[in-house]
């Protein structure tokens, strides 16, 4: 015969486990995105020409211009692109 009382309270048990487990990744990853959001914030207010920068694409180049919304970088001898200076994922 099983016991369902035992059962109730076991599952209720693993429940509260698994909920304070995932308030604690939470709490872990929240901290993390927020240091990673204000590095990313002090990158792109301290761009400037010449630095050499990695952008989301993977694609690697040197700053030329930077503008107010807009850097344009070079990725090879006398080829430069336009994007968008929040593209910027870190400096090389």
């Amino acid at each position: 015969m099983i016991n369902w009382e035992v059962v109730a309270w076991t599952c209720i048990t693993i429940a509260v486990l698994a909920g304070i487990a995932a308030l604690i990744l939470f709490f872990i990853s929240a901290k993390n995105v927020k240091k990673r959001r204000l590095e990313l914030n002090d990158l792109h207010v301290d761009l400037k020409p010449g630095m050499k920068v990695m952008f989301c694409g993977g694609v690697y180049g040197k700053l030329v211009r930077v503008g107010k919304e807009t850097v344009e970088i070079e990725v090879a001898k006398n080829v430069i692109i336009t994007v968008s200076r929040y593209a910027i994922q870190g400096t090389v």
